[in-house]
């Protein structure tokens, strides 16, 4: 596709340490067998039974926190910085702290350690390219969802940057955080570069890449066209978002769980949600992958979408309880470049979804896809998958704080709403609305790649991420393998 640059404490509970090392026991007693098939053969079920013995571990890893701590589960680090908490108001017109976001984030400190909420004016564009650095971390973007901030920019994979050179994927990025901690509330993200033609080059258009662990959306935006969010690396936290694009627009190596979220396809071309990397050769690939719970799937009719297809051998996307539109292509899946997708360790499953594009694969669905089972299911369908009670929190107990600078100080959030469905900020902002026009202080691929080492990626992932970057980049065989399809979506 392009190029990639690329978290218990002890507890005094001693009910719960006999279930943690009956579970570690059985899941290392079978792990032997699985990992002896994980080479090109692995078998699909091998991995079905990881998964589901990884899930019994952190089953009884939660029962002992719990009992350990009386309920009282925020990680150490996330709790200090949510007790000294501060809020900048960010409004153009000069009513608040900054008049900036580029600005804003410029002033917090490296190694921050402080709940830093920026109170972004709703209804204002900022036209912005950002990019959050790993040593600025706990950093809150927060709007109004009736009538959201947006920040925008219009940079795709082609543009050139500073070097005369075309930026990549990387590059492209309207927002960029690599800082640990990161949350979101009523904000639209979105890239507004033109939507690149089917099979075209250089056409990725990045609205948001999210490369810090622990982050959390809520009631926001992701808007865009080709790899519209770049689910990157980390642990990440989808509640009641709206998420828009084309081809491959939700795509990484992030381990994040979608809730409750509303995901469009924008082009009556063929369409594909997601390209998880996952894959056998990148150390950790069994804690990576999508899950998506009671999110509704859709776009423009007549078109027709993809699920998901396989970047990387051991690619991992689950849907459940999840309406489908008639959109959604019957064989529902596709391999990719995977010669042999039954016996590599994708792991592609749907439970209990519903709607016109569910009910296709009762007969027409790729039979290395799976109707997982309940006892399949459990390791995906809560917070859990992703640890989430250390570090989820609704963005109304992060509101509030020590007043900014000028005084400024913003209202606690609403909660957002538990209904499924398409979130207000999807309305593109009124032309006559402010707009800031702020270029990012620094080159945004040349922060990436220097954050990217800080953290120490393994070298095994970077090699993969470079060695599929070709492939993804030239057109798909999947449209063909389909008798609805007539164009590839690469």
């Amino acid at each position: 596709m392009h190029r990639r640059s690329t978290m218990a404490r002890r507890s005094s509970s001693a009910a719960v340490v006999p279930m943690i090392v009956l579970a570690a026991a059985l899941a290392s007693s079978l792990l032997p067998a699985a990992a002896a098939g994980g080479g090109a053969g692995a078998s699909f079920g091998n991995w079905i039974a990881l998964n589901q013995q990884s899930y019994a571990v952190n089953a009884a890893l939660y029962a002992q926190k719990s009992a350990g701590e009386g309920g009282k589960t925020l990680d150490t680090n996330l709790s200090a910085a949510e007790e000294k908490k501060v809020v900048y108001v960010v409004d153009p017109s000069g009513g608040g702290d900054y008049t900036n976001i580029t600005a804003a984030l410029a002033d917090i400190p490296d190694g921050n350690t402080k709940r830093v909420i920026l109170d972004l004016k709703p209804g204002v564009v900022f036209r912005e390219k950002l990019f959050l650095n790993i040593s600025k971390p706990f950093i809150t973007f927060k709007s109004d969802p009736m009538k959201p901030a947006t920040i925008s920019w219009n940079d795709t994979a082609a543009t050139l940057g500073k070097d005369g050179k075309p930026v990549g994927t990387v590059g492209s990025t309207t927002v960029a955080v690599e800082s640990d901690y990161f949350m979101a509330y009523g904000v639209v993200f979105r890239n507004d570069a033109p939507l690149a033609k089917p099979g075209a080059k250089g056409g990725q258009a990045v609205a948001l890449r999210l490369f810090g662990t622990k982050a959390a959306l809520y009631n926001c935006t992701i808007d865009g066209g080709q790899d519209t969010l770049y689910d990157h690396k980390g642990l990440h936290y989808f509640k009641d978002c709206l998420i828009r694009g084309s081809v491959d627009f939700i795509f990484g190596f992030g381990r994040s769980f979608y809730e409750d979220c509303r995901i469009e396809s924008v082009v009556k071309e063929v369409a594909v949600l997601t390209a998880q990397q996952r894959t056998k050769s990148i150390e950790g690939a069994i804690d990576s992958g999508f899950s998506f719970k009671n999110c509704s799937i859709g776009g423009v009719k007549g078109g027709q979408i993809y699920l998901g297809r396989a970047w990387g051998d051991s690619s991992r996307v689950v849907y459940a309880y999840t309406e489908m539109g008639e959109e959604v292509v019957p064989i529902g899946w596709d391999g990719w470049n995977v010669a042999k997708p039954e016996s590599s360790g994708i792991y592609y499953g749907e439970f209990k979804c519903f709607g016109a594009g569910a009910d296709a694969k009762k007969k027409k669905r790729v039979g290395w896809a799976l109707d997982l089972t309940e006892e399949q299911a459990k390791p995906f369908v809560g917070a859990h998958y992703i640890f989430g009670d250390s570090w989820i929190q609704p963005p109304s107990v992060t509101s509030g704080g020590q007043a900014g600078k000028k005084g400024n100080q913003t209202e606690a959030a609403a909660a957002p709403q538990a209904a499924a469905k398409a979130p207000t900020t999807a309305e593109a902002p009124a032309a006559a609305e402010a707009t800031t026009n702020v270029t990012a202080a620094k080159a945004p691929a040349a922060e990436a790649k220097n954050a990217t080492a800080a953290k120490t990626t393994p070298a095994a992932e970077a090699k993969n991420a470079s060695a599929t970057e070709s492939a993804k980049a030239s057109p798909a065989a999947e449209a063909t393998k389909s008798s609805s399809s007539a164009a590839t979506p690469k």
